[in-house]
């Protein structure tokens, strides 16, 4: 399989992200090991906050959060996914699955046997780290869940979902326009953007140099096949290996009884209707002081940086 990289100058002074790379080889379905790269921040023995991006952003996402957790006492671990960030970027689409982005994130969490892990997943972090979580759930006392999705396709999400993304019958699926939409977008525009979709999913503009870093890991269309990949794994039947995925998870977490805090925006449409679903069925959400944050959109990290710091923070206090 054929990895680039992104030259290292492409990260030369990015506006507000101080913070010196860190690297970790991590495995998955028998491939040759790829270099993951991760902000590890604060004291080494605190108890650590795993921050967990989506697509189509990386760990610079969460520069306003990592000084707030830092200055609390907590390790700060901010990977970015491999074909993102500072991460090795496999250049063919087929090379990126949804069991290998698991798999690559669980390899990391064990090659730094990180433990006492508050768990915080935004976008795709979610099905993500829910299924390293589902996997190694000793290494987790809590999670975040701040706009984020586990898709199963299942038949009852039916009427609860803002983004309709449901099985109808036997054989049919329900799927939002806009989904839809933007997934066929990502796969036949002849150039793909991380800044268009990071500008258009905040409620508060971003300035030119802050679109920039979105794109810095992406100087070339080679660089960009994680990227459009992603966005095409997301499992939109009941059939899709995604939902075989999903549904396991779901499972796990309906185990889960240690806390499990939603916080989501007020803005973001895609996500709408998951925060519900968590609160119900995952039993360490129960008698949780769930947040909404008035005024954000889906990338609330932008929107509300320090104030989704500050929810981490207090959870991980209590």
């Amino acid at each position: 399989m054929e990895v680039a990289r992104t030259p290292d100058e492409c990260f030369d002074g990015l506006p507000g992200y101080p913070f010196a790379p860190h690297y970790a080889d991590v495995v998955a379905d028998g491939l040759d090991p790829l270099r993951m790269h991760h902000l590890d921040e604060g004291p080494p023995d605190g108890p650590v906050a795993l921050l967990l991006h989506g697509q189509p952003t990386w760990s610079y996402l969460y520069r306003k959060v990592v000084p707030v957790l830092v200055d609390r006492g907590i390790r700060v671990v901010a990977p970015d996914n491999i074909g993102f960030g500072r991460s090795d970027k496999p250049v063919r689409a087929t090379g990126y699955t949804f069991a290998r982005h698991v798999e690559w994130m669980r390899s990391l969490v064990t090659s730094l046997d990180l433990r006492d892990i508050t768990l915080v997943a935004q976008d795709w972090g979610g099905p993500i780290g829910f299924s390293v979580l589902a996997a190694e759930p000793e290494r987790f006392t809590g999670v975040v869940a701040a706009n984020t999705i586990l898709h199963t396709a299942d038949p009852a999400l039916a009427g609860r979902l803002e983004w309709a993304v449901h099985g109808e019958g036997d054989s049919r699926v329900v799927l939002e326009q806009g989904l839809v939409d933007y997934l066929l977008y990502t796969q036949r525009a002849p150039e793909l953007r991380a800044s268009d979709f990071v500008g258009a999913a905040t409620a508060t503009p971003l300035g030119p140099e802050v679109l920039a870093a979105y794109d810095a890991p992406f100087p070339e269309e080679r660089l960009t096949a994680g990227l459009r990949q992603m966005t095409a794994l997301l499992p939109l039947t009941r059939n899709d290996v995604g939902a075989r995925i999903g549904r396991r998870t779901m499972r796990a977490l309906e185990q889960f009884e240690r806390p499990f805090l939603t916080c989501y925006s007020d803005g973001d449409p895609a996500t709408r209707g998951w925060d519900a679903i968590f609160q119900e069925r995952v039993p360490g959400a129960r008698g949780q002081d769930h947040v909404t944050i008035a005024g954000a959109g889906h990338f609330l990290q932008e929107d509300a940086g320090e104030r989704l710091a500050e929810v981490v923070a207090g959870l991980m206090d209590r």
